[in-house]
C-alpha cells in the first residue's frame, strides 16, 4: 500500500505543479516518490506497473478535458502517452541494477530529455506535457529560454529532482549535507539570476514604437456547427462586422481564427467560391491590410497519388484535404500555408497505424489524414511592416518549429486556433499559455486568435499586454512592434534536447556491447 501511495504522490504532486494549478514549484519534486520508490522493488516489472499507475494519474487528470472533443480516443491517447512516459524509466532502473546511483540518475535525466525529444518529432507526437512546460504561467521565471527553449525548463526539473533526492538518501543516512545544498540553491538560483538579467537589465528596453496596428477577431462560434454551409453566410458577415468595428487607416494586418472561412474549396477556386466574395470585397475596402484566416482546403494531383495522405476520388484522381491559412490583400496573389504538425488520430493517422484506420474512423478520428506542408512558411506583402508566421493551432506548442518561422524572417508570431472543442476547461489555457514560451524562445510579439477565446496579444517577454475572455465575440485591435533579431534558440533549435538524444544512444550503445561481451565470456 505505501509503494501504491508513492506511486499516486508523483502524479498527484505534476497534476499540481501544472498550468492552471497553483502550486508549480512541486515539480521541483514531483519524481522525487518515484526515485524513493525504486530503492524498494527489485523486480522490474514491478516498478514499471507502479511508474504506469504514476504517469496515468498524471496525464488523465492535468488532459482529461480531452473527454469533451473526442470520448474513446481520448481514454486512448492518455493511456498511450502514459505508457510511453514509462520508457524513462524502465532505462533508469535497468542502469541502477548494474551501474553506480550518479550513473543510473544520470541516464533518466537523458533518457527522459531523449523520450521529450522523440516525442516532439516522431508520427504520434503529443509534447503536451514536456515538462518544460510546466513555467508557461510564469514568463518571468523563465526569460532565459530564449537560449534553451524549454528543453533547458525540462532539464533544469530533472536535476532539481535529483538533488533533492539524493538530499533526502543523505539525511537518511545521516551523511554530510552541505554540498548538495549548495548544488541545489545553485542550480535553482542561476536560471532565476539569468531572468531577472534579461528581463530587467540587459534586454528589456521601451519597444519600438509604431503608427501600424493589427486587428485580431473573437468571433464566437460553435466549432460544433461552424462547418454547417447553412450558417457559413452568417458567420463571414459576423467576422467581418467585428474586423470593421476596429480597423482603421492604420490597420496592417486583420486576422482569423483557425477555419473561419469553413466553406472547404479546392485552392485554385477560392477566389470564385460564393460565400467568400464579401471576404474579397472587405480586403478591396481595405487594400493596405491584409487578412490572415483558417479556412479549409482541397488540392487536386490529377490521376498521381502525389502524397501518402492523398484520398482517391470516384473519378479516379487523387486529392488532399487541408487545414490552411491563408493571407488575402487587395491587387496581391493570394498566400496559403498547409498545416504541417498534425494532432495524431485527429488530423492524422501514424502510417504505422494505418491497419486500426477503421477503428478510428469510427470513433471520430481522421483515416486518410489531412495534406500538410513540408516546412514553416511566412506571409509577406509589400507595403506591408509585418511578416507573419500563419501558426495554427497545435503547431504553438512545439517551439523549434516556431522558430523555422522566424529563421524563414517572420517578425510576428500569428497564431490562429479553434480551442472550443475542449468547453471551458483548462485545455484552452494551457494552450494559450504556451503561446508565452513561443514569444520568449523568440523574441517575437504574439497576435493570438482564438475561436471562443482566449484571444491576446503577448509581448517579446510572454507578457499579455491585451486579451479578450471566453465565450465572447470580441476585437482587439494593438500598435505591435516589430523585432528582427535572432534569439540563440531561434538559431540553435532543440540544442539541449538533440544533444542528450546522442549522449544517451552512445552510452546505451556501450552499454549493450559491455553485456553482450559478458555474455560471450560465460559461454
Amino acid at each position: 500500500m505505501q509503494r501504491f501511495g508513492l506511486s499516486l504522490l508523483t502524479g498527484a504532486l505534476l497534476t499540481a505543479a501544472w498550468p492552471m494549478a497553483p502550486f508549480t514549484l512541486l515539480i521541483y519534486i514531483a519524481f522525487v516518490p518515484l526515485l524513493i520508490l525504486s530503492d524498494h522493488i527489485v523486480k522490474p516489472r514491478s516498478f514499471w506497473g507502479f511508474t504506469f499507475i504514476a504517469m496515468l494519474s498524471w496525464n488523465a487528470c492535468t488532459t482529461w478535458w480531452m473527454w469533451n472533443s473526442t470520448g474513446v480516443g481520448s481514454v486512448a491517447a492518455i493511456i498511450a502517452n502514459s505508457l510511453l512516459m514509462t520508457l524513462p524509466w524502465w532505462g533508469y532502473f535497468s542502469f541502477k541494477k548494474r551501474y553506480s546511483s550518479n550513473f543510473s540518475l544520470l541516464m533518466l535525466v537523458l533518457f527522459w530529455l531523449s523520450f521529450e525529444y522523440v516525442h516532439l518529432n516522431w508520427e504520434l507526437s503529443w509534447p503536451w506535457l514536456t515538462l518544460g512546460n510546466v513555467f508557461a504561467s510564469y514568463p518571468a521565471h523563465v526569460q532565459w529560454y530564449e537560449y534553451t527553449g524549454v528543453g533547458g525548463g525540462s532539464l533544469l526539473i530533472l536535476l532539481m529532482n535529483v538533488l533533492v533526492y539524493r538530499l533526502i538518501k543523505q539525511i537518511i543516512a545521516k551523511a554530510p549535507t552541505q554540498k548538495i545544498l549548495i548544488r541545489g540553491l545553485l542550480t535553482a538560483l542561476l536560471p532565476v539570476t539569468v531572468s531577472f538579467l534579461n528581463q530587467y537589465i540587459y534586454v528589456k528596453t521601451a519597444s519600438e514604437k509604431s503608427a501600424d496596428n493589427v486587428v485580431i477577431v473573437q468571433p464566437n462560434i460553435d466549432p460544433y456547427q461552424k462547418f454547417e454551409q447553412g450558417t457559413a453566410a452568417q458567420q463571414i458577415r459576423q467576422l467581418i462586422a467585428l474586423s470593421e468595428s476596429a480597423a482603421d487607416s492604420n490597420t496592417r494586418l486583420v486576422i482569423w481564427p483557425e477555419t473561419a472561412m469553413s466553406v472547404a474549396e479546392w485552392q485554385h477556386l477560392i477566389p470564385q467560391n460564393q460565400y467568400y466574395q464579401p471576404v474579397f470585397e472587405f480586403a478591396g475596402k481595405h487594400p493596405g491590410l491584409t487578412l490572415i484566416t483558417g479556412i479549409e482546403t482541397f488540392k487536386n494531383y490529377g490521376t498521381t497519388k502525389a502524397t501518402r495522405t492523398a484520398h482517391s476520388a470516384d473519378n479516379g484522381t487523387y486529392y488532399d484535404a487541408f487545414n490552411a491559412a491563408i493571407a488575402i490583400q487587395a491587387g496581391q496573389p493570394l498566400q496559403l500555408y498547409n498545416k504541417s504538425k498534425l494532432v495524431p488520430g485527429v488530423e492524422s493517422l501514424p502510417s504505422f497505424l494505418q491497419i486500426m484506420a477503421p477503428l478510428f474512423e469510427q470513433f471520430g478520428g481522421s483515416t486518410g489524414g489531412y495534406g500538410r506542408s513540408d516546412s514553416a512558411g511566412v506571409f509577406s506583402n509589400p507595403g506591408n511592416r509585418y511578416v507573419a508566421a500563419p501558426i495554427i493551432c497545435y503547431e504553438s506548442i512545439y517551439g523549434e518549429y516556431v522558430g523555422s518561422y522566424v529563421t524563414r524572417g517572420a517578425n510576428i508570431l500569428t497564431v490562429i486556433t479553434n480551442d472550443g472543442w475542449w468547453g471551458n476547461t483548462p485545455g484552452h489555457r494551457q494552450h494559450l499559455a504556451y503561446a508565452r514560451l513561443r514569444a520568449i524562445e523568440t523574441r517575437r510579439w504574439v497576435a493570438r486568435s482564438a475561436n471562443t477565446g482566449i484571444s491576446a496579444v503577448i509581448n517579446e517577454y510572454g507578457e499579455m499586454v491585451e486579451r479578450r475572455g471566453w465565450d465572447q465575440p470580441a476585437a482587439i485591435k494593438y500598435a505591435i512592434p516589430v523585432r528582427t533579431e535572432l534569439s540563440f534558440y531561434v538559431q540553435h533549435g532543440d540544442y539541449i534536447f538533440r544533444y542528450s538524444l546522442y549522449i544517451t544512444l552512445l552510452l546505451t550503445g556501450f552499454h549493450v556491447f559491455l553485456a553482450i561481451q559478458r555474455r560471450l565470456k560465460k559461454n
